[in-house]
């Protein structure tokens, strides 16, 4: 647990109690701080005073003496309204923060690694992770990704911390010097909590905010938005910018050609890892995130052979093009983190003869970005909320079955792989939705589709064994 100083008997208050903001609270508790924790939640208030954290309702708290409002990530402090809580906070003047910006405070001297963007993060993060710990470094890998960060064991100078930042935590995140800091790609995503396209960009970018002469931007350069950004970086001057790709090559950067990783930094380019070997990054936004994970690596201080060796080693991510299981010939995909039609899209043309399952709770752009992957779908199975609405989307384009849930969808896709004999038929989940009409979360949503593909298998193996169903 992260250990706070100066904080000995500080009101501190913290709204929302879920995984991060329960972490939150009992370390701010351990430091001696005079905790006021609160969540709308009986259940999570029950699991707060079972853990010892001292709860007060924060509607009735006076805070003209509270120093500090910890908000979880997904509590408005703004837009599209702020929470009561939040705004009564505001108007006392008391600081809002994140987990992360207690991190920071807690240990500034780390070497800090952040990775943002809109599709790509949690791959890029891990792979980082996984580089530096094969390097032999202390490191932590958290925040919008694995366990919260004030559960860290504690750091000192020597550990490199790579963040996942979602553009909520950053918000909410303001001392942190990130040493590195890689964007990997801006497409419109929750436009309705940053009051748009504008807002959401802008939050993007104050990852780079306290970086120096001496820091390191990684940015991607396959969408407009990003290289505007990369452009403005240089124009700045305030750290050197590596530019990376996976689709061409970009002087001074990273980028995959025809299959390999390719490193252009301080010239000539050479080949250093063929990514066609790596089964666990398929697709060309994989080549993206691992030119950004490679170009990070080195600016951390890994030499170039343990940096790209670590990319042939990675284990991948559930829930992230994860390959589930083969059955009699058709391979099923976990790509339940796609949540949005760009995120779909990148799975759709990572392969071809695909049985799409998609839907859930839609975004405001529909399918409308995942038209271009459309050529590789056979048909699509559709669930959720979205079902209907995709189905009409669809239909001059794709054949499309309502399903409803996932257990109806793994069956019927997969049945329809076997009957119509394609070569090497992969049934897909990737939803282009947010999960929470079913489900709390995506990953358990991926963890259900993984669930229904078992089922699915345990009944095939029956059916083809002798005196088993025809």
């Amino acid at each position: 647990m992260i250990r706070l100083a100066d904080i000995q008997g500080v009101p501190v208050a913290v709204l929302g109690l879920g995984r991060s903001g329960l972490s939150a609270a009992r370390a701010l508790h351990a430091s001696g701080a005079e905790v006021l924790a609160w969540d709308e939640a009986p259940g999570r208030r029950a699991e707060a005073r079972a853990a010892g954290v001292p709860l007060a309702d924060l509607h009735a708290t006076d805070f003209s003496a509270v120093r500090m409002l910890v908000l979880a990530p997904g509590i408005p402090h703004d837009r599209p309204q702020p929470h009561p809580v939040a705004a009564k906070a505001r108007a006392a003047g008391c600081a809002i923060v994140g987990d992360i910006e207690l991190l920071g405070r807690a240990a500034p001297a780390a070497q800090y690694i952040g990775i943002t963007g809109t599709n790509g993060k949690s791959t890029t993060t891990a792979l980082i992770g996984h580089m530096l710990a094969a390097a032999g470094r202390d490191t932590r890998v958290g925040g919008n990704l694995g366990p919260p960060v004030m559960d860290f064991a504690p750091i000192d100078a020597d550990t490199a911390v790579v963040l996942e930042m979602s553009s909520y935590q950053l918000e909410r995140t303001d001392s942190i010097r990130f040493a590195v800091t890689v964007l990997l790609n801006v497409t419109p995503d929750h436009l309705e909590r940053h009051g748009g396209l504008d807002g959401y960009v802008a939050a993007k970018k104050r990852i780079f905010a306290n970086q120096t002469g001496d820091g390191v931007a990684v940015v991607g350069v396959d969408d407009p938005i990003c290289c505007e950004i990369a452009q403005e970086l240089r124009n700045a001057g305030q750290a050197t910018v590596v530019p990376v790709s996976g689709q061409r090559a970009v002087p001074g950067g990273v980028h995959a050609a025809n299959g390999k990783l390719v490193d252009d930094r301080n010239g000539p380019s050479q080949v250093v890892c063929d990514l066609g070997t790596v089964a666990t990054l398929p697709g060309r936004h994989n080549a993206q995130n691992a030119a950004a994970a490679y170009a990070a690596g080195c600016a951390a201080g890994l030499d170039a052979r343990t940096a790209a060796g670590a990319i042939t080693s990675f284990p991948g991510l559930a829930h992230r093009q994860e390959i589930v299981a083969t059955q009699a010939g058709v391979t099923f995909i976990n790509d339940s983190k796609a949540t949005n039609g760009e995120a779909a899209l990148r799975a759709l043309t990572a392969h071809r003869d695909v049985y799409w399952i998609a839907g859930g709770r839609a975004k405001a752009d529909g399918l409308d970005a995942t038209r271009p992957g459309w050529a590789n779908v056979r048909r699509a199975f559709l669930i959720g909320e979205a079902a209907e609405p995709f189905r009409s989307e669809l239909a001059t384009d794709l054949p499309a079955e309502i399903c409803g849930d996932l257990d109806t969808a793994v069956g019927a896709a997969f049945k329809r792989a076997r009957e119509e004999g394609a070569r090497a038929p992969v049934v897909l989940l990737a939803p282009a939705c947010a999960s929470f009409d079913q489900y709390p979360d995506f990953e358990a949503r991926g963890d259900a589709f993984k669930n229904a593909v078992a089922r699915l298998a345990g009944e095939t193996d029956r059916e083809l064994r002798p005196g088993g169903a025809a």
